[in-house]
């Protein structure tokens, strides 16, 4: 899938997916701090990547773990501080969250901030894991 902003747009190809520039932002955060080429190189073969450009200029990204029926969590959400305060961070989210890959039970993100974009999508505060649920019945959690 692909969507279009201005002169912003956003893939689901992973074959599209910026490396370097995945590499290099992850490395930035608080979550990902020392998370190789190689093991970002991976985690996007075994995902659902969402790569967000200005052009051809890579300035933020997503990622979907999911089975495609019950469970999807959502992780590795980042928009470069350049391109912040724009909403960028909630139409990256809006575009995520209409992929069919978010349609389950359960979407599971955990994080320690931002919870304002994320509640605007319907996830709930637990601690550090906001839970989102599709279903009619809430699932277990311990």
């Amino acid at each position: 899938m692909k969507w279009t902003k201005d002169s912003f747009w956003i893939t689901d190809d992973g074959a599209a997916a910026p490396l370097d520039f995945v590499t290099s932002e992850l490395n930035q955060t608080y979550w990902a701090e020392g998370r190789t080429r190689d093991t970002v190189e991976k985690s996007i073969r075994n995902s659902v990547m969402f790569s967000m450009f200005d052009g051809d200029r890579p300035v933020g990204f997503a990622r979907i773990v999911t089975d495609y029926a019950t469970f999807a969590w959502l992780c590795d959400v980042y928009v470069h501080p350049d391109y912040r305060g724009r909403g960028l961070g909630v139409w990256l989210m809006q575009c995520v969250m209409e992929h069919p890959c978010t349609h389950v039970r359960l979407n599971l993100l955990a994080t320690r901030d931002a919870h304002k974009l994320y509640e605007k999508f319907g996830y709930k505060t637990k601690e550090c894991m906001a839970l989102m649920n599709h279903g009619t019945k809430p699932p277990a959690v311990s």
